[in-house]
């Protein structure tokens, strides 16, 4: 894949990285229907999925442009935002459904003790800034493995993360891990499997701790989606989306058949959102986003 379409490089240049609307966020949902052209919404009768897409992955496209575009999508929420981004999308009746910033680093995370300190300070102006604008979820990362066993991990991690739970707790906010692959995109990434990052959530206690579950990555490691999404479903909290191989666009070109794993998820009484981090081959773009939103929508 082409080193500039990889999401570790384009997180540098723009945002890194499930809420609910607030009172704030429905007003502005009003004000944003006047771009909402009904014939351009999906058919989405059963309405069972909140549906959410990374900016990082349709970068060349303006913020502004592009949150208008998905409103008009009926796409409620845009993934991976920092700060100085979440306006922009607010004006659309979108909310930031999973909140991060520069400083967030996939390689350097709570798994190394040296990183606590400088962290925990950063991301509780990160929850701050979340809390008032009504965004639920802060995205966090494990870190890189370089030797350390996983118990030690999860020891490293659960006590760098604890005192930040409890203040993101009064916040209202969730602290929310992603699970990514080690074997093609995050070489030694240390929170690459399921089972791992549910030991670190029952080792936290604490129910502002979740998992970001991101089908693409987790199908590489260890496939089994279904049943992994139906066992764990309670320590999950965000879904990613893409196809494999390749993490381009879903559909009846891949292995994963999304239809099925939608159905799956809203089963287990998902409320939080769905987000789409696959990276288009279609030169329409937008096109692409438009399919996988109706191919998810079950």
């Amino acid at each position: 894949m082409d080193k500039k379409f990889t999401r570790r490089n384009a997180l540098k240049s723009i945002a890194i990285g499930s809420g609910v609307l607030s009172l704030g966020g429905v007003a502005s949902s009003f004000a944003a229907m006047k771009y909402i052209d009904n014939n351009s919404l999906p058919n989405r009768k059963k309405n069972n999925v909140k549906h959410s897409v990374c900016r990082w992955c349709f970068q060349n496209i303006p913020l502004d442009e592009f949150a208008k575009t998905c409103a008009s999508m009926g796409i409620q929420a845009i993934d991976l935002l920092k700060p100085s981004e979440w306006d922009t999308v607010e004006k659309y009746g979108l909310v930031c459904s999973m909140a991060t910033d520069d400083f967030a680093s996939i390689e350097n995370g709570f798994n190394e003790p040296k990183n606590h300190k400088d962290l925990q300070e950063k991301y509780k102006g990160l929850i701050d800034k979340a809390s008032k604008h009504n965004i639920k979820n802060v995205i966090v990362f494990s870190g890189n493995r370089r030797g350390m066993d996983e118990k030690t991990g999860i020891k490293n991690c659960s006590k760098g993360l604890k005192p930040l739970l409890k203040y993101a707790k009064k916040k209202n906010v969730n602290l929310v891990m992603e699970l990514l692959n080690s074997k093609v995109n995050h070489p030694d990434y240390m929170a690459d499997h399921t089972e791992w990052g549910v030991a670190l959530a029952e080792e936290m206690g604490a129910d502002n701790f979740k998992l970001l579950y991101d089908i693409y990555h987790m199908q590489v490691m260890e496939g089994d989606i279904i049943a992994t999404i139906k066992k764990h479903h309670k320590h999950i909290n965000h879904y990613h989306t893409a196809g494999v191989p390749g993490r381009n666009e879903i559909g009846d070109t891949q292995e994963l058949f999304y239809p099925a794993i939608m159905k799956a998820i809203v089963e287990t009484g998902f409320e939080g959102f769905v987000a789409q981090e696959f990276i288009p081959t279609n030169s329409d773009e937008i096109s692409s986003l438009k399919k996988a939103i109706e191919i998810c929508d079950v």
